[in-house]
Protein backbone atom coordinates (compact mmCIF):
# COMPACT_ATOMS: atom_id res chain seq x y z
CA UNK A 1 0.00 0.00 0.00
CA UNK A 2 1.86 3.49 -0.56
CA UNK A 3 2.48 5.17 1.95
CA UNK A 4 0.55 8.43 1.34
CA UNK A 5 -2.81 5.47 2.07
CA UNK A 6 -1.60 4.76 5.07
CA UNK A 7 -1.51 8.67 6.75
CA UNK A 8 -4.28 9.47 9.26
CA UNK A 9 -2.65 13.25 9.08
CA UNK A 10 -0.58 15.36 7.21
CA UNK A 11 3.00 15.53 9.03
CA UNK A 12 3.75 18.33 11.02
CA UNK A 13 6.50 20.24 12.54
CA UNK A 14 7.78 19.29 15.98
CA UNK A 15 11.01 20.03 18.37
CA UNK A 16 12.20 17.72 21.26
CA UNK A 17 15.06 18.58 23.88
CA UNK A 18 15.53 15.51 26.20
CA UNK A 19 15.48 15.96 30.10
CA UNK A 20 18.95 14.81 31.83
CA UNK A 21 19.44 13.96 35.66
CA UNK A 22 22.82 14.43 36.55
CA UNK A 23 23.49 14.45 40.69
CA UNK A 24 27.04 14.88 40.86
CA UNK A 25 28.54 17.51 38.66
CA UNK A 26 31.98 16.73 39.22
CA UNK A 27 31.79 13.45 37.15
CA UNK A 28 29.65 14.67 34.11
CA UNK A 29 27.98 11.12 34.08
CA UNK A 30 24.34 11.66 33.28
CA UNK A 31 21.00 9.94 32.51
CA UNK A 32 17.99 10.67 30.49
CA UNK A 33 14.79 10.85 32.38
CA UNK A 34 12.50 12.36 29.68
CA UNK A 35 11.52 14.06 26.74
CA UNK A 36 9.77 17.20 26.19
CA UNK A 37 8.16 17.79 22.57
CA UNK A 38 6.55 20.26 21.35
CA UNK A 39 4.51 20.89 18.43
CA UNK A 40 5.31 24.26 16.70
CA UNK A 41 3.89 26.27 13.69
CA UNK A 42 6.65 28.92 12.58
CA UNK A 43 7.90 31.90 15.11
CA UNK A 44 4.30 31.07 17.06
CA UNK A 45 3.75 29.30 20.49
CA UNK A 46 3.96 25.87 21.22
CA UNK A 47 0.32 24.21 19.71
CA UNK A 48 0.99 21.42 21.81
CA UNK A 49 3.68 20.21 24.98
CA UNK A 50 3.83 17.27 26.61
CA UNK A 51 6.65 16.14 29.03
CA UNK A 52 6.86 12.26 29.36
CA UNK A 53 9.27 11.42 32.63
CA UNK A 54 10.57 8.08 33.72
CA UNK A 55 8.10 6.27 35.41
CA UNK A 56 8.26 2.41 35.24
CA UNK A 57 10.00 0.47 38.25
CA UNK A 58 12.82 -0.58 35.55
CA UNK A 59 13.24 2.57 35.14
CA UNK A 60 14.24 4.25 38.36
CA UNK A 61 16.37 0.85 39.15
CA UNK A 62 18.47 1.85 36.00
CA UNK A 63 19.12 5.10 37.66
CA UNK A 64 19.63 3.46 40.88
CA UNK A 65 22.40 1.53 39.02
CA UNK A 66 23.71 4.27 37.31
CA UNK A 67 23.90 6.59 40.28
CA UNK A 68 23.53 4.38 43.95
CA UNK A 69 22.44 7.75 45.61
CA UNK A 70 19.92 9.39 43.26
CA UNK A 71 17.06 10.93 45.52
CA UNK A 72 13.89 9.25 44.09
CA UNK A 73 11.99 11.18 45.81
CA UNK A 74 13.10 14.33 43.86
CA UNK A 75 12.77 12.37 40.82
CA UNK A 76 9.24 11.38 41.55
CA UNK A 77 7.30 14.78 42.22
CA UNK A 78 8.90 16.06 38.87
CA UNK A 79 6.13 14.58 37.03
CA UNK A 80 3.04 15.74 38.84
CA UNK A 81 5.44 19.68 38.71
CA UNK A 82 5.51 19.37 35.11
CA UNK A 83 1.69 18.39 34.40
CA UNK A 84 0.78 21.00 36.39
CA UNK A 85 2.92 23.54 35.04
CA UNK A 86 2.55 22.31 31.29
CA UNK A 87 -1.49 22.35 31.39
CA UNK A 88 -1.78 25.70 32.73
CA UNK A 89 -2.97 28.56 30.36
CA UNK A 90 -1.07 28.93 27.32
CA UNK A 91 0.26 32.24 28.12
CA UNK A 92 1.71 31.25 31.76
CA UNK A 93 2.99 28.10 29.83
CA UNK A 94 5.19 30.39 27.52
CA UNK A 95 6.46 32.37 30.24
CA UNK A 96 7.43 29.26 32.34
CA UNK A 97 9.47 27.51 29.22
CA UNK A 98 11.20 30.67 28.71
CA UNK A 99 12.01 30.45 32.50
CA UNK A 100 12.77 26.50 32.80
CA UNK A 101 16.33 26.78 31.51
CA UNK A 102 17.22 29.18 33.98
CA UNK A 103 15.45 27.53 36.98
CA UNK A 104 16.32 23.99 36.07
CA UNK A 105 18.42 22.57 39.42
CA UNK A 106 22.36 21.72 38.46
CA UNK A 107 21.12 18.09 38.82
CA UNK A 108 18.49 18.97 35.92
CA UNK A 109 19.47 19.65 32.54
CA UNK A 110 17.64 20.11 29.03
CA UNK A 111 19.80 19.05 26.44
CA UNK A 112 19.96 20.79 22.88
CA UNK A 113 16.70 21.13 20.69
CA UNK A 114 16.47 19.30 17.54
CA UNK A 115 13.77 19.37 14.75
CA UNK A 116 12.03 16.46 13.36
CA UNK A 117 9.02 15.75 10.94
CA UNK A 118 6.23 13.67 12.26
CA UNK A 119 2.53 12.71 11.92
CA UNK A 120 0.98 12.31 15.48
CA UNK A 121 2.20 13.85 18.22
CA UNK A 122 1.59 11.01 20.96
CA UNK A 123 2.86 8.19 18.54
CA UNK A 124 6.29 10.34 18.12
CA UNK A 125 6.24 10.85 21.40
CA UNK A 126 6.08 7.61 22.46
CA UNK A 127 9.29 6.62 20.12
CA UNK A 128 11.39 9.35 21.32
CA UNK A 129 11.14 8.39 25.16
CA UNK A 130 11.28 4.63 23.58
CA UNK A 131 14.88 5.17 21.80
CA UNK A 132 16.35 7.77 24.27
CA UNK A 133 15.23 6.87 27.75
CA UNK A 134 13.76 3.65 27.93
CA UNK A 135 16.02 1.46 29.35
CA UNK A 136 17.03 -2.25 27.06
CA UNK A 137 16.73 -5.42 28.30
CA UNK A 138 19.74 -7.56 27.86
CA UNK A 139 19.47 -11.33 26.31
CA UNK A 140 21.55 -13.37 24.61
CA UNK A 141 20.24 -11.98 21.17
CA UNK A 142 21.12 -8.64 21.82
CA UNK A 143 19.00 -5.59 22.99
CA UNK A 144 15.56 -5.72 23.62
CA UNK A 145 13.03 -3.01 24.36
CA UNK A 146 11.02 -2.90 27.50
CA UNK A 147 7.70 -5.11 26.67
CA UNK A 148 5.15 -2.74 27.38
CA UNK A 149 7.29 0.15 25.24
CA UNK A 150 7.29 -2.46 22.90
CA UNK A 151 3.64 -3.24 22.93
CA UNK A 152 2.80 -0.01 22.65
CA UNK A 153 4.17 1.31 19.64
CA UNK A 154 3.03 -2.01 17.51
CA UNK A 155 -0.44 -0.72 18.21
CA UNK A 156 0.35 2.65 17.48
CA UNK A 157 1.58 1.12 14.42
CA UNK A 158 -2.12 -0.83 14.07
CA UNK A 159 -4.31 1.83 14.90
CA UNK A 160 -2.51 3.93 12.44
CA UNK A 161 -3.25 1.74 9.65
CA UNK A 162 -7.16 1.26 10.97
CA UNK A 163 -6.92 5.19 10.80
CA UNK A 164 -8.17 5.30 14.49
CA UNK A 165 -4.92 6.53 16.11
CA UNK A 166 -5.95 10.14 16.10
CA UNK A 167 -9.24 9.89 17.38
CA UNK A 168 -8.13 8.05 20.80
CA UNK A 169 -7.00 9.70 24.19
CA UNK A 170 -2.92 8.78 24.85
CA UNK A 171 -1.36 8.04 28.15
CA UNK A 172 -4.98 8.50 29.74
CA UNK A 173 -5.11 9.77 33.63
CA UNK A 174 -6.85 7.29 36.22
CA UNK A 175 -6.66 9.75 39.45
CA UNK A 176 -10.14 11.41 38.64
CA UNK A 177 -11.16 7.52 39.03
CA UNK A 178 -8.52 6.41 41.85
CA UNK A 179 -7.41 8.72 43.98
CA UNK A 180 -4.95 12.35 43.24
CA UNK A 181 -1.89 11.50 42.90
CA UNK A 182 -2.27 8.50 41.63
CA UNK A 183 0.79 8.13 38.59
CA UNK A 184 -0.75 5.62 36.23
CA UNK A 185 -1.82 6.36 32.90
CA UNK A 186 -3.81 4.00 30.99
CA UNK A 187 -2.66 3.62 27.19
CA UNK A 188 -5.11 4.34 25.31
CA UNK A 189 -9.14 6.36 25.82
CA UNK A 190 -11.99 6.17 23.25
CA UNK A 191 -15.32 7.53 23.45
CA UNK A 192 -18.25 5.51 21.61
CA UNK A 193 -21.52 6.52 23.64
CA UNK A 194 -19.45 4.44 26.26
CA UNK A 195 -15.99 5.68 27.86
CA UNK A 196 -13.34 2.94 26.72
CA UNK A 197 -9.74 1.92 27.68
CA UNK A 198 -7.00 -0.15 26.29
CA UNK A 199 -3.95 -0.98 28.23
CA UNK A 200 -0.66 -3.44 27.49
CA UNK A 201 0.09 -6.03 29.58
CA UNK A 202 2.57 -8.40 29.60
CA UNK A 203 1.59 -11.94 31.08
CA UNK A 204 5.25 -13.13 30.34
CA UNK A 205 6.58 -10.43 32.70
CA UNK A 206 4.71 -8.31 34.55
CA UNK A 207 2.00 -9.56 37.01
CA UNK A 208 2.15 -6.10 38.96
CA UNK A 209 0.99 -4.18 36.08
CA UNK A 210 -2.22 -6.32 35.66
CA UNK A 211 -2.84 -6.21 39.40
CA UNK A 212 -2.44 -2.41 38.56
CA UNK A 213 -5.39 -2.87 36.00
CA UNK A 214 -7.38 -4.78 37.79
CA UNK A 215 -7.89 -1.98 40.65
CA UNK A 216 -8.25 0.80 37.86
CA UNK A 217 -10.81 -1.27 36.43
CA UNK A 218 -12.81 -1.60 39.24
CA UNK A 219 -12.70 1.88 40.12
CA UNK A 220 -13.20 3.01 36.98
CA UNK A 221 -16.29 0.89 36.89
CA UNK A 222 -17.21 1.92 40.24
CA UNK A 223 -17.98 5.48 38.59
CA UNK A 224 -19.10 3.96 35.39
CA UNK A 225 -20.68 0.69 35.40
CA UNK A 226 -20.38 0.93 31.25
CA UNK A 227 -17.18 1.75 30.71
CA UNK A 228 -15.28 -0.74 28.48
CA UNK A 229 -11.86 -1.78 29.27
CA UNK A 230 -9.65 -3.77 27.25
CA UNK A 231 -5.95 -5.10 27.82
CA UNK A 232 -3.60 -6.28 25.23
CA UNK A 233 -1.89 -8.84 26.08
CA UNK A 234 1.94 -10.38 24.55
CA UNK A 235 0.41 -13.62 24.28
CA UNK A 236 -2.76 -15.49 24.39
CA UNK A 237 -3.48 -16.54 27.56
CA UNK A 238 -2.30 -20.69 28.31
CA UNK A 239 -4.56 -22.86 30.22
CA UNK A 240 -2.18 -24.56 31.31
CA UNK A 241 0.09 -21.59 33.39
CA UNK A 242 -0.84 -21.16 36.28
CA UNK A 243 -0.10 -17.28 35.93
CA UNK A 244 -2.08 -17.05 33.16
CA UNK A 245 -5.44 -18.55 34.57
CA UNK A 246 -4.52 -16.28 37.62
CA UNK A 247 -4.85 -13.23 35.36
CA UNK A 248 -7.69 -14.57 33.19
CA UNK A 249 -10.05 -14.95 36.31
CA UNK A 250 -8.48 -11.24 38.17
CA UNK A 251 -9.45 -9.27 34.78
CA UNK A 252 -12.40 -11.44 34.53
CA UNK A 253 -13.54 -10.71 38.20
CA UNK A 254 -13.36 -6.76 36.98
CA UNK A 255 -14.56 -6.93 33.52
CA UNK A 256 -11.38 -6.31 31.37
CA UNK A 257 -11.55 -8.01 28.07
CA UNK A 258 -8.20 -9.46 26.96
CA UNK A 259 -6.85 -9.34 23.05
CA UNK A 260 -3.74 -10.73 22.58
CA UNK A 261 -1.30 -9.00 20.49
CA UNK A 262 -2.04 -11.48 17.58
CA UNK A 263 -5.67 -10.15 17.38
CA UNK A 264 -5.34 -6.68 17.46
CA UNK A 265 -5.60 -6.22 13.71
CA UNK A 266 -9.32 -7.52 14.24
CA UNK A 267 -9.78 -5.41 17.38
CA UNK A 268 -9.11 -2.22 15.75
CA UNK A 269 -10.95 -2.68 12.80
CA UNK A 270 -13.73 -3.02 15.40
CA UNK A 271 -12.90 -0.22 16.82
CA UNK A 272 -12.89 1.87 13.62
CA UNK A 273 -16.28 0.80 12.75
CA UNK A 274 -17.64 1.92 16.50
CA UNK A 275 -15.48 5.24 16.78
CA UNK A 276 -16.07 7.08 13.89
Amino acid sequence: MPLEATREEPRNHFRYRILRYMPNLLRDEWVNIGVLLEETFGEQPAQRLAMRLIEEPGEFARVRRLHPDADEDYLHGLGPEFDARLRGPAADVAVYLQKLEQNLSNVLQLGPVKALLAENFDAELDRLYREQVTPPVRRSGGLLQNTRDWMRSKLNDVFRRHRILGKLEHRVRVEGFTQPGDPMRLDFGYQNGARGFIHSVSLRRDLPQAKALAYTAGCIHARDAEAEITAVTDAVPDPENPRHVFVEKLFAGERIRIVAMSQVEGFAEELRQRIQ
